[in-house]
């Protein structure tokens, strides 16, 4: 653990003994989550109405989970897994293919690797068996039929997060807690999503978005469900509760941060800071806000990859929209921005994303770490983009002129222009027009 060693954990204070400023939330705000059950029957019952459950069939009714222990696999496939461990910390890092490798199990094999790198499982005295039951559970709680937003999507966002988190100018400042619920929001930051988003949930008179208010409806969904899932398998119960409460209120306010709609308002604060050069991460509240611009950097990295991988991610991000696009139409919906597979193209879509949302926080994020990382990951951006321009030249030369889409991209139909827009993320299964 080089570097960690002297580490503590702080849950949630800073060097100087300052505490990490939480969110608005009381505990009366978590709703259904804020009380353990007290038996095994109850907390079944429990798990059958949690949030997951309401969508989609029990555990008990639809068996085990298909997860195949590491050491269970063919030898060759997790000898490649652990070479290409040996080198997560890697911008190239190729999620695909290790998820391939460890049969599907990414996100697991991902999140216990590097937690166990940082000393996390020790200095908080993680239960070995708790924390692969909750990483488990969480894997299982992505959706694997979303071409986008699955466990993969959240593997990769991880793995970049903990890119970020190594950033020299960040990561002498970081304690122990803030590593570990850093990465617990990787793992966890869309979780139970369904494919769908925001808008779709508010129009079809969604349940979520009731419960909610039609504010952050996905991101409190992700939330609150990870909320859940840490309750259900008391991986922090043995920590007193003030600070596991702390660590669950962090954990939301990065979660929330990822909502797109708020991008302008995160970016216009960060870009203050810079200009006037007021960070001090010795502070715990400027930390947490660094934080939340990594997630939300890991969480639209895909056109900052090399092109083999952005392409890959490129491709199921419009895949999702159009099928979002296609039920909208089944159910004579207004069809949302960017999913209506008759009138935008996969390219218009990724050039008017990376040029209104990524590259507007790409450039901010190299002012505060100005380092090879973010020279590479804006190198790579500039040459998707021309890629991407070069194959949109092609087919207009060859099928005539089309109409440019609007901007919008990986990861959240309904984001529109730097100036503001709606934001995504979301879930189907609507009342109206059903």
């Amino acid at each position: 653990m080089k570097g960690w060693s002297g580490l503590e954990p702080r849950y949630g204070t800073a060097t100087d003994g300052e505490s990490v400023p939480p969110p608005p939330v009381s505990a009366a705000c978590l709703g259904p989550l804020a009380g353990a059950a007290d038996s095994a029957p109850e907390r079944r019952v429990h798990r059958l109405l949690s949030f997951q459950r309401y969508l989609h069939s029990s555990r008990l009714l639809r068996g085990p989970p298909q997860q195949i222990p590491l050491h269970l696999l063919d030898e060759d496939y997790t000898g490649q897994a652990r070479c290409m461990l040996d080198k997560v910390g890697s911008w190239n890092f190729d999620i695909f293919l290790f998820d391939k490798f460890t049969n599907g199990n990414s996100l697991i094999t991902l999140t216990f690797h590097l937690l166990n790198q940082y000393g996390l499982v020790e200095l908080f005295q993680l239960d070995v068996v708790k924390l692969w039951r909750f990483l488990v559970m969480v894997q299982e709680d992505y959706h694997s039929h979303n071409p986008y937003h699955n466990g993969v999507h959240a593997a990769d966002v991880t793995q970049a997060m903990y890119c970020y988190m190594r950033e020299p100018v960040l990561s002498k400042y970081l304690t122990s807690c803030d590593l570990l619920i850093g990465l617990l929001a990787a793992v966890t930051h869309d979780l139970g999503h369904p494919g769908v988003n925001q808008p779709f949930l508010i129009k079809t008179d969604h349940y979520l978005a009731t419960l909610y208010k039609n504010t952050s409806v996905l991101e409190n969904h992700h939330w609150k469900s990870a909320v859940g899932l840490l309750r259900e398998t008391e991986l922090l119960s043995h920590l007193p509760a003030e600070d596991s409460l702390n660590m669950e209120r962090q954990l939301g306010s990065l979660i929330l941060a990822t909502d797109i709609s708020q991008q302008n308002e995160y970016l216009s604060r960060f870009r203050t800071h810079l200009d006037q050069d007021d960070l001090c991460l010795s502070h715990a509240h400027h930390r947490h806000f660094i934080l939340q611009m990594a997630l939300k950097c890991a969480d639209i990295c895909n056109p900052c990859r090399p092109w083999e991988l952005s392409k890959q991610w490129s491709e199921k991000v419009t895949e999702e929209f159009f099928h979002q696009g296609d039920i909208e139409k089944k159910h004579n919906l207004e069809v949302s921005p960017l999913c209506d597979r008759d009138k935008n193209t996969m390219g218009d879509i990724q050039i008017g994303f990376m040029s209104y949302v990524v590259e507007p926080l790409f450039s901010e994020w190299a002012r505060f770490s100005d380092t090879r990382l973010s020279q590479t990951m804006l190198g790579h951006l500039g040459l998707n983009k021309a890629s991407w321009g070069s194959l949109q030249l092609g087919q207009r030369q060859t099928s005539g002129p089309e109409e440019p889409a609007e901007p919008g991209g990986s990861g959240d139909p309904g984001v529109t222009t730097a100036s503001g827009g709606t934001g995504p993320k979301d879930i189907p299964q609507g009342n109206r027009g059903s």
